[in-house]
């Protein structure tokens, strides 16, 4: 019998048997069930398993923490309940039987940009690293930039756009491919269609606003104009859901002998058509009020009671999956306005939540058993990933959490106080200065130490002061 036997049948008995199993996975320290009866699930029993460091329910899928050793143990539990081993993605759809509409909207949204972050974080970083040589000026006596007195530099500098602008003006072509690939379309359909929003024989979306003259195509009866969408975002998902919802439909009537040749011709053409005369004009629209709203709410005689909502809340919309708006915000800003006022803050929560552990590291240092958990979890909330820090500790005793949404307020008003753009999405917590605009980094050094000192002395506070505990029970 190996030390997961136990936990394993005390794990099956307490989610509610085999037969309240729907699907079960696991990912990188959770185990993840899609359950049949949810109420069935006696949460305060498996919390009681020596093994488990803590539960949590999100996207319709009930989520029990075991930490590193998971796929360990997983094997065990699979082994003795006599399932299947199952895909994540079976995982997430078997999971949105248990969704309300809202929670399946925002899970379609995650799974749409989940697979551009990393290219997203890639550009962030570039951006920055371009600012940084091209325009502080550091050198001979604080007038020149390195690009201004090395040639390596000034190379270096050009060559890193041919990534930056792959990544950023042609957004759209990865974003109509995600789409086609989430809905079950022709994901090459969808990159085809992203290129016809960004084809260099359109107008570039930056040099619109000044143009004289805009190019169009003339059908004898009917002029389009020849504008393109880089950057843009929701013009991008309206054309990738319309060619998705076409090819479907297309397939269900059209005989398969004949299929291959006339699916991708009367799904694409028509998509092609309507992106360029209705959900271009109409998307890129949308997508100015939403930026003009987010960007007008940050920099407004108001802009701190924003920040500090948003900074105290954004912690808790993780544990709902609701943050998974924000990377839609984030790129239109970003397309609009050339960076983004909301991802700092985003930083700044990540870090506020690893310091809280911190402090938790501290308080229970004699605790053996909790530093396999929070010590580990500090360094990846430090470096983005908050959910083994959240879920792990902070939840679990109540008040770190409580301590790091107060300190995430402050470093947020601080922020947003000071101007602080992000040049794009890039790597949550201490290595988002990275991504921060040149001359705001001082002020967003600052922002991060605050981060760090408020929620590690509040944690500590409120440790003594007995404020904010929940209950936990564990043998």
């Amino acid at each position: 019998m190996s030390n997961y036997t136990q936990p394993a049948n005390d794990l099956l008995k307490h989610v509610g048997g085999r037969d309240n199993i729907s699907v079960v996975t696991h990912c990188a320290t959770r185990m993840r069930f899609v359950l049949n009866d949810p109420q069935k699930a006696d949460v305060e029993q498996i919390q009681a398993i020596k093994l488990v460091k803590g539960t949590f329910t999100q996207a319709g899928q009930f989520q029990v923490i075991i930490g590193n050793e998971v796929a360990s143990f997983y094997n065990e539990f699979i082994k003795i309940a006599g399932v299947s081993d199952t895909s994540k993605e079976e995982a997430k759809q078997a999971a949105k039987k248990n969704m309300n509409f809202l929670q399946r909207m925002i899970a379609h949204l995650a799974d749409i940009f989940t697979p551009l972050i990393p290219a997203i974080v890639v550009g962030g970083l570039i951006l920055g690293f371009r600012n940084i040589i091209g325009d502080i000026k550091m050198l001979e006596g604080g007038t020149k930039t390195l690009v201004e007195v090395s040639q390596f530099w000034a190379g270096t500098h050009a060559f890193l756009w041919l990534i930056g602008e792959a990544i950023f003006h042609f957004l759209p072509v990865g974003i109509t491919w995600a789409v086609a690939r989430k809905m079950g379309a022709t994901p090459i359909l969808g990159i085809v269609l992203g290129i016809t929003l960004v084809s260099p024989q359109l107008l570039n979306a930056y040099g619109v606003a000044g143009a004289t003259d805009i190019p169009y195509w003339d059908f004898g009866f009917a002029k389009v104009q020849m504008i393109g969408y880089q950057a843009q975002v929701i013009p991008a998902i309206l054309a990738g859901l319309v060619l998705s919802f076409l090819e479907l439909k297309l397939r269900k009537i059209v005989p398969q002998s004949i299929s291959m040749i006339v699916v991708p011709f009367f799904a694409l053409v028509p998509t092609v058509l309507l992106a360029h005369t209705v959900l271009g004009p109409v998307g890129w629209k949308i997508g100015s009020v939403i930026s003009d709203v987010v960007y007008t709410g940050l920099t407004s005689s108001f802009g701190w009671l924003f920040a500090a909502i948003f900074g105290f809340a954004y912690a808790p919309l993780v544990i709902t999956g609701l943050h998974h708006m924000t990377n839609a915000i984030d790129l239109q800003l970003m397309s609009e306005l050339g960076g983004t006022n909301l991802w700092p803050m985003i930083a700044l929560s990540n870090i506020a939540q690893g310091s809280a552990v911190l402090a938790m590291i501290f308080i229970n240092r004699k605790n053996e058993e909790e530093k396999q958990v929070s010590i580990p979890a500090t360094i990846s909330c430090y470096l983005g990933v908050t959910e083994p820090a959240m879920f792990g500790i902070n939840l679990k005793y109540g008040y770190p959490f409580l301590a790091a949404m107060i300190g995430s307020l402050v470093a947020a008003v601080i922020s947003v106080g000071s101007g602080v753009m992000a040049n794009s999405i890039g790597v949550g917590g201490l290595p988002g200065i990275l991504s921060i605009q040149p001359q705001h980094m001082v002020t967003f050094a600052l922002a991060m130490a605050v981060a760090i000192v408020i929620p590690f002395l509040l944690t500590m506070v409120f440790a003594k002061a007995n404020i904010g505990k929940v209950s936990f029970k564990k043998n």
